[in-house]
């Protein structure tokens, strides 16, 4: 199972000193969380695209490829790429230069995002957000299966024998995790194709994200990629930590009450009751993270948002070293506890590169099998 956390880059004033870092200050501090992640142990780092103020990480690929010269094992990723209003030429160019850069150790968050006015800021309709992103996932696989495309569709010009470059490295597209916290039109597209499915459950009561999990296990089964169980499943979810969660509770309180996503709404009490948010001590951690598994089974992807709602930079790394030492080895352990023999790791580019490399030596197998009993029929039909 991978461990990981996410970042949606927002700039936000600190509640308990007014000051409100530069948006310099904020993207090398985005870059330093991720080389603390790597360092303490975790395996994932993601970032949101955002276009609008208050968040910085309007281009997730740069600053991917700048943390993927720095590191050596984070798997590099995004929550999420906006499928709706990026080109999905460019989706396919920038993401296929990204895995040469970090040698594979990349993948990607489809999603419509949850801003708005990004629509027509890139000539589109937020009311075609849903077949928006139906179309262009459609384009974007075949750039990255075909050499030469031709497409024509409803919400960009059409391509004829064009060929995007770089090419995926090894012939491997990254693979592909579909966002959504709401919307069932994704959890179905994730299972048509068989990639993985992504529930940001930061904000929902666990019925609602059990709901939405459990469609795409089902639809997953359905469309023939194996059993539900097999099914490829990440989560999200905030944790602020002391050794004291009374100390916890204290220190965060002022920062929740202003965040920018849930601020000025419920108390922080009804929020950790009612969402996976949890603050408190590592061991409350443990335990919250530990009985997601509940309700949505085996999965393979657990990410946390740490560096949010104005929290400085040192107490977000100081957050990662408890994560990193105290949380994150305890919940490898349990989480491997009676996990069947059957449910998948989360993809990588090693294990969808030893996958193509089997689909094709079958492939080639059945090939010679074919033309060995056509030669056997040929023989008996002369004699």
């Amino acid at each position: 199972m991978q461990f990981g956390i996410f970042s949606v880059g927002d700039v936000t004033p600190d509640p308990t000193t007014g000051r409100t870092p530069t948006e310099r200050e904020r993207i090398k501090a985005m870059v330093a969380i991720a080389l603390k992640a790597e360092e303490v142990g975790l395996d994932v780092f993601a970032t949101g695209e955002h276009h609008n103020p208050p968040f910085v990480p309007s281009s997730p690929t740069t600053m991917l490829g700048y943390i993927a010269a720095r590191t050596e094992k984070l798997v590099l990723s995004t929550s999420t790429t906006l499928i709706t209003t990026n080109d999905p030429v460019k989706i396919a160019e920038d993401f296929a230069m990204l895995q040469h850069l970090a040698d594979g150790r990349v993948d990607l968050m489809m999603g419509r995002g949850n801003t708005g006015p990004v629509y027509p800021w890139f000539g589109q309709d937020i009311r075609q957000g849903i077949n928006l992103a139906v179309e262009n996932y459609a384009l974007l696989r075949r750039l990255w299966r075909e050499d030469v495309v031709n497409w024509e569709g409803k919400f960009r010009s059409p391509l004829q024998g064009f060929t995007s470059t770089p090419r995926p490295m090894d012939d491997v597209p990254p693979f592909v995790w579909h966002g959504s916290i709401r919307s069932p039109e994704i959890a179905e597209q994730a299972a048509f194709y068989g990639d993985g499915f992504f529930h940001n459950n930061i904000f929902w009561p666990a019925d609602h994200t059990k709901r939405m999990v459990e469609l795409y296990r089902q639809r997953f089964a359905h469309y023939g990629h194996g059993t539900p169980e097999q099914a490829i499943v990440g989560l999200g979810g905030q944790v602020f930590m002391r050794r004291n969660s009374q100390d916890a509770v204290r220190e965060f309180r002022p920062y929740f009450d202003v965040a920018p996503v849930y601020g000025n709404g419920p108390s922080l009490e009804d929020f950790t009751d009612q969402t996976p948010l949890t603050v408190g001590s590592p061991q409350q951690v443990i335990e919250k993270t530990l009985a997601f598994r509940e309700y949505a089974g085996d999965y393979q992807r657990q990410l946390f948002l740490l560096d949010h709602a104005g929290l400085p930079l040192k107490t977000v790394l100081e957050q990662l070293d408890l994560l990193g030492e105290e949380v994150v080895p305890v919940l490898r352990a349990e989480f491997a506890k009676g996990r069947p023999a059957q449910v998948p790791d989360a993809p990588t580019h090693g294990s969808l590169l030893a996958a193509a490399e089997k689909g094709a030596g079958t492939r080639n197998a059945g090939t010679k099998d074919a033309k060995d009993a056509k030669g056997v029929e040929k023989k008996e039909s002369v004699a």
